[in-house]
């Protein structure tokens, strides 16, 4: 009496089934382009206060000064050299996908304070951190 029945879906579904899940798979990446930046964000946030505080505990255990520098996306420590009378670079680190910004640069003293006071910007498309060094060395940061 009739045919065997036809399986499967015709070629009109088949291309409406991709493109909904193209849509569904380009929105999702919109979402995910999103949390990298505030992922990098608060990575380079951490990364500031964790180079922040080595120059902190080395001032402390070694008994030497540690100046923290800035650039647009590094972070320099320094260790005061008495007999060259200058800084000498120890460290370095790039901080990648964010802008930093200091009003200065600490220096931490074997003491446990440091001079001067110092506020870091840490900012990207996502959004902006500002770090703030108080005189007994203690780190704060909250986004702005």
């Amino acid at each position: 009496m009739g045919g065997a029945a036809v399986k499967g879906f015709s070629l009109i579904e088949a291309v409406i089934s991709i493109a909904i899940a193209g849509l569904l798979l380009l929105s999702a990446s919109a979402g995910i382009s999103g949390l990298e930046a505030k992922y990098r964000l608060l990575s380079g946030v951490w990364e500031v206060e964790a180079r922040l505080n080595s120059g902190r505990f080395r001032a402390a255990v070694k008994g030497e000064s540690v100046r923290v520098r800035f650039s647009s996306t590094c972070v320099f420590l320094e260790r005061w050299r008495p007999d060259r009378k200058a800084w000498a670079p120890f460290e370095s680190h790039v901080i990648p996908g964010v802008n930093l910004q200091a009003n200065a640069a600490p220096v931490f003293l074997p003491q446990g304070t440091v001079s001067p006071l110092g506020t870091i910007q840490v900012w990207n498309r996502w959004g902006r951190f500002r770090i703030t060094l108080a005189i007994t060395g203690r780190i704060k940061s909250r986004r702005v």
